[in-house]
């Protein structure tokens, strides 16, 4: 049990079938002779629709059919895609423009859905797809982050989504006005471009009777139920699944307008019909990420301790309200608004503006990066001006361990929490005493060399409930079902290590089955960093039922009293009989007792639990031409009681790649017409092997007291802690330069303008 069980490093089984060709991704198990769709979109950013003329395109060769907004109507769809509304700061709601599933009467961003084609063969569809008459008046588009311009709802005056604030303005303003030393800081958080491995893709069928939705999501029971409202079916006649997905990174759990289309064609229609976004296209209409400024004020006695926090924020929402944007940029955001600081009195507004863009909403961390890169950008900027240590200004406002459980300014409850722990393990394995020498090194070969901490902490978001089941087979097997959805995080190890531990079920004998709404009645599917935490919950609960169950049962067959399950077998007291979770499901089977053979349970986190930890980025410059270069990257985590180190740790790297991508070269730029001009690899930068150095990653683990299993997610904790890091690690490098505005991205371009419009400090 040792070697596959929790807290062991096994390696994933998944790899083999994936890095062979075994995965089974959704353009690849499309049905033999699907219809291609193709998705006619909108190539301005915003303007009055004159005409849509599609009797060209329809009359086409190998053309079957061609879906407008009009014809949706026509058929019973309702054309409305539902999202999420916030309150404003006066208790009224925000804005909820209608957002259809098909443009109707105006287009308000390049790449808006306007037609689908749907033909024989793609090069068919997107020959018909040109033979489309679009005839519009132009509106000036507006792409500024700011209120007002050209105005894209009726229902949004001045372009305002919302206008949402938390905390007791006037007793924070008091707060500040007798405060020694109060310091700001105006700040960009860039917006990002998703770029899973894998596009977005779907495939519909119907029988008649039945739709069956294939998507690569992050999990099939929200997207069931929009479906079966969206094209008025009874939920029990509509099937969704999730095969192999190569990323979803939060983007891919909201719901698009492509996968209903391609749904009502294939019912239409009466035939399978597929569709899969190229990438320049997935660039144009996914969602992205980030996007919004942020104004950040801390108020400070003359000990140095913080007495107040306050940020103002205007997040973009792109056109549209997308699914979580407007509860990320606020919501989310505001669980770890304070992050490990030891202050109570905050107030935090934020204003959504709509712009003639892609829609803004979850990203990898979700409202947690956002909040965090703000706070220990500020922190860090603090540091500076008071003239103290930028370590030591957090040591000396950390929330002490000795005050776990601890209530955040939000209302968060911290369960526990060792920072002062974390951060001395971070400054020993950074080796921070040899910074100096390595500055002085740098300087000597004619570079500027900067060191930057960001301690973060997030909150594990997402529905807490979650449910698993096992069946045993009569192979001596077994197959446990679950309500999450791996987009390649290596669930099925780590799922297969739980169970293995908890029931000593052979490793190599489970099977995991998940994303098919017809085989798992419900789930939380994949988000938050919540899915070991709450899946691992919940097997945990199943496996004390089942064990129990077969005690009963074991102990009529064996006559004996007190049967009990240790050591990953049944024994019975006083005698030598014993049998393993296999060995007794067998009997079970054997003997009739086929409700022996799949048990089935749900739990609820008791609450939910923060991961936490430091990054430390040291980055190098070259004054010369503004090449940046992150030499020593080191991490040290609290996550709990680790299921998987390997995994995890793995998550850790993929997340610091994504933080540094952004805070480095990433950034989707649209021009004053609406125009996105980084609309392909050629033009949006992507971090290579080269551009990331070897991360040190260790872990100070406190376990958690707010689930059984003692853990906290780690899925995000890469990239809420990077940007920070990075961007500190910029400005230490350029501080005696004079330098005191430093905005991601850290382009050779950018940082060279930065040393060359400000003046050295020594000239």
């Amino acid at each position: 049990m040792e070697k596959f069980g929790t807290s062991q490093s096994v390696r994933r089984t998944e790899d083999l079938r994936l890095l062979t060709g075994g995965g089974r991704y959704v353009d690849d198990i499309a049905p033999a002779g699907a219809l291609h769709a193709y998705v006619f979109r909108s190539p301005v950013a915003h303007a009055d629709i004159r005409a849509l003329d599609v009797g060209a395109a329809e009359t086409a060769p190998g053309v079957q059919k061609v879906l407008t907004a009009a014809s949706l109507e026509s058929e019973g769809v309702d054309l409305a895609m539902q999202f999420t509304v916030v309150k404003n700061r006066d208790g009224s709601d925000g804005a909820a423009p209608m957002r259809p599933l098909l443009a109707r009467n105006r287009v308000r961003f390049v790449g808006e859905a306007l037609a689908v084609v749907v033909a024989d063969s793609l090069a068919a569809a997107r020959d018909a797809a040109e033979l489309i008459e679009f005839d519009y008046d132009e509106r000036p588009a507006h792409v500024v982050l700011a209120t007002g311009g050209e105005q894209l709802h009726d229902v949004a005056p001045d372009n305002l989504a919302f206008d949402w604030a938390y905390g007791d303005e006037e007793e924070t303003d008091a707060v500040f006005r007798s405060a020694a030393r109060v310091v700001r800081l105006t700040m960009d958080d860039n917006r990002v471009i998703v770029n899973s491995l894998e596009p977005r893709g779907c495939y519909a069928e119907w029988d008649g009777e039945r739709l069956h939705v294939c998507v690569n999501g992050q999990g099939v029971w929200g997207t069931k139920s929009k479906l079966a409202t969206t094209l008025g079916l009874d939920p029990e006649n509509v099937r969704v699944t999730n095969p192999d997905v190569g990323g979803g990174f939060g983007m891919k759990a909201m719901e698009y307008p492509e996968t209903y289309v391609v749904a009502q064609a294939a019912r239409a229609l009466g035939r399978p019909v597929r569709w899969m976004a190229d990438r320049t296209e997935a660039m144009l209409a996914d969602n992205a990420g980030r996007d919004l400024v942020s104004t950040a004020e801390m108020a400070f006695d003359a000990d140095h301790r913080l007495l107040a926090y306050r940020v103002h924020s205007l997040a973009n929402m792109g056109a549209y309200n997308s699914q979580y944007a407007q509860p990320i940029q606020t919501d989310l955001a505001l669980k770890v608004l304070a992050g490990t600081y030891d202050v109570q009195q905050v107030f935090f507004s934020v204003k959504g503006v709509y712009t003639n863009t892609a829609q803004v909403d979850a990203y990898r961390g979700a409202g947690r990066p956002e909040a965090i890169y703000v706070l220990e950008r500020v922190m860090d900027y603090a540091a500076r001006e008071l003239g103290t240590d930028p370590w030591e200004l957090r040591r000396r406002n950390f929330i002490p361990a000795a005050a776990f459980p601890y209530t955040s300014a939000t209302g968060e409850l911290y369960d526990v929490g060792d920072f002062h722990k974390v951060l001395r393990r971070a400054e020993e394995n950074a080796d921070l005493a040899g910074f100096a020498a390595r500055r002085a090194g740098s300087l000597s070969r004619g570079r500027l060399r900067g060191i930057g901490l960001c301690y973060y902490i997030e909150a594990i978001l997402g529905d807490p409930a979650e449910g698993a089941a096992v069946e045993f087979d009569a192979a001596g097997g077994a197959t446990l079902f679950v309500g999450t959805q791996s987009n390649g995080q290596g669930h099925e190890t780590v799922y297969a290590q739980i169970l293995h531990d908890f029931t000593g079920i052979p490793f190599d004998a489970i099977r995991i089955v998940q994303g098919d709404s017809d085989r798992i009645a419900r789930g939380g599917g994949t988000g938050g960093s919540r899915s070991v935490t709450t899946q691992g919950t919940a097997t945990r609960a199943m496996a004390t039922q089942m064990t129990e169950a077969f005690a009963a049962f074991l102990s009529e067959e064996w006559d004996a009293e007190g049967v009990n399950f240790t050591d990953g077998a049944f024994r019975a007291p006083g005698s030598n009989l014993t049998l393993t979770m296999i060995e007794a499901a067998d009997l079970a089977r054997r003997k009739g007792c086929n409700d022996l053979l799949r048990h089935e349970a749900r739990a609820t986190l008791p609450g939910r639990s923060y991961p936490n930890g430091a990054h430390i980025c040291e980055v190098e410059i070259d004054p010369d031409t503004g090449r940046l270069e992150i030499g020593r990257y080191t991490v040290v985590d609290d996550f709990g009681v680790l299921m998987n180190p390997m995994l995890a740790e793995g998550q850790v790297h993929g997340g610091v790649a994504q933080g540094v991508g952004q805070a480095v070269m990433e950034h989707a730029f649209y021009d004053a017409d609406g125009q996105l001009l980084t609309a392909t690899f050629m033009d949006y930068g992507m971090p290579r092997a080269p551009d990331l150095p070897m991360i040190s990653f260790d872990t100070e683990p406190v376990p958690s007291t707010a689930n059984p299993l003692g853990m906290k997610g780690c899925g995000e904790a890469g990239t809420v802690g990077a940007l920070a890091a990075v961007s500190n690690a910029v400005l230490d490098a350029l501080w005696e330069r004079g330098i005191r505005q430093v905005d991601m991205p850290f382009t050779p371009n950018r940082l060279w303008a930065m040393m060359n419009e400000i003046p050295r400090a020594a000239e």
